[in-house]
């Protein structure tokens, strides 16, 4: 899935630009190290709160993005 791989990249780049590891990220979030793991590799079935705990320490948060339709 496109999205969610995106947002996988997203994560690993603000991560790596930060200079944190995948464990201080997990702690500064309050979530798990495995969760982390997860979301980075763009596992596709994640818990979006925590998504979203994760995506507040870079000042984002996940959204409704509307799709292109053709016959619109």
């Amino acid at each position: 899935m496109k999205n969610t791989s995106s947002i996988a990249q997203f994560i690993k780049e603000k991560r790596k630009n930060l200079k944190i590891t995948q464990e201080e990220l997990a702690f500064k979030a309050g979530v798990g190290l495995r969760f982390v793991r997860e979301l980075e590799q763009g596992k596709i079935t994640l818990k979006l709160d925590k998504v979203n705990q994760v995506l507040d320490l870079f000042g984002s948060e996940v959204g409704v993005i509307r799709k292109e339709v053709a016959n619109e």
